[in-house]
């Protein structure tokens, strides 16, 4: 496993935490750094993670209008926590990361929500971010 898909995992636990228990997204990834810093290679992992974590806090108003926009018939509100997360943050990576190819960030996304979230998740999270995406190449 890549440490860039160690990173996204690392983010989504921190962003899925930081809404179901109402705390600063980064802080709980400051503490889980803390808590394996005695394990190798982990600033790489928690390098991109923090960048991931507040790539996604800062642009969090365009991220949501977008994802409002391309998730047919699903409200933010309604959609499962984790898929919302998820959706972030490929929507970051897409929108605000020219490192990330746009197909890398949708397979990575994809990949989260099969292992992470319902059956019918990767196919709703590669929709909308196919669509994002799309919209992107047209700018």
């Amino acid at each position: 496993m890549s440490s860039r898909t160690k990173s996204r995992k690392r983010a989504l636990d921190a962003l899925y935490a930081s809404e179901i228990r109402k705390i600063d997204a980064k802080q709980l990834l400051n503490e889980t750094a803390a808590g394996v810093s005695d394990r190798q290679n982990q600033d790489a992992i928690f390098d991109y993670a923090e960048t991931l974590v507040d790539g996604v806090a800062g642009n969090l108003v365009q991220i949501d209008s977008e994802l409002r926009l391309l998730a047919d018939g699903w409200s933010l509100e309604r959609m499962p926590n984790v898929d919302r997360c998820i959706l972030r943050l490929g929507s970051w990576e897409i929108l605000h990361n020219e490192d990330v190819p746009n197909e890398v960030a949708i397979a990575e996304a994809v990949a989260l929500a099969a292992e992470y979230s319902t059956d019918d998740s990767p196919k709703f999270v590669n929709g909308v971010l196919a669509r994002l995406a799309r919209g992107t190449k047209a700018l």
